[in-house]
């Protein structure tokens, strides 16, 4: 089944060129950010059992910021890198979805 909504796009690898169509979901993808390091962000949906740091609080590379239950597994969050806990943006219990900003660093 032909897609009116294709386009037809040229593309070069080494020295060959190739032609592919485009489908309407690839153009309406959501375009790649840079993940900002100062934002600890759920990789999977889940729930937060508990959260083990405060606002304010420094914290060392490898410290229990909070655990999060996902697929019937405790995952803790560790600090990534010594910082400081700028801001916590969920709360025990709080059910999350994927890519949920959950803490913020300084």
């Amino acid at each position: 089944m032909k897609d009116d909504n294709q386009e037809l796009a040229d593309f070069q690898v080494h020295s060959l060129k190739y032609k592919t169509r485009l489908t309407r979901k690839y153009k309406e993808r959501k375009p790649y950010e840079v993940p900002n390091p100062m934002e600890l962000r759920s990789v999977i949906p889940g729930t937060v059992v508990d959260i083990k740091a405060k606002e304010g609080q420094s914290l060392k590379e490898g410290e229990v910021i909070l655990l999060l239950e996902a697929m019937k597994m405790i995952n803790e969050i560790h600090m990534p890198f010594d910082a400081k806990i700028k801001k916590i943006h969920v709360e025990k219990g709080q059910g999350i979805a994927k890519n949920y900003l959950m803490v913020e660093l300084e």
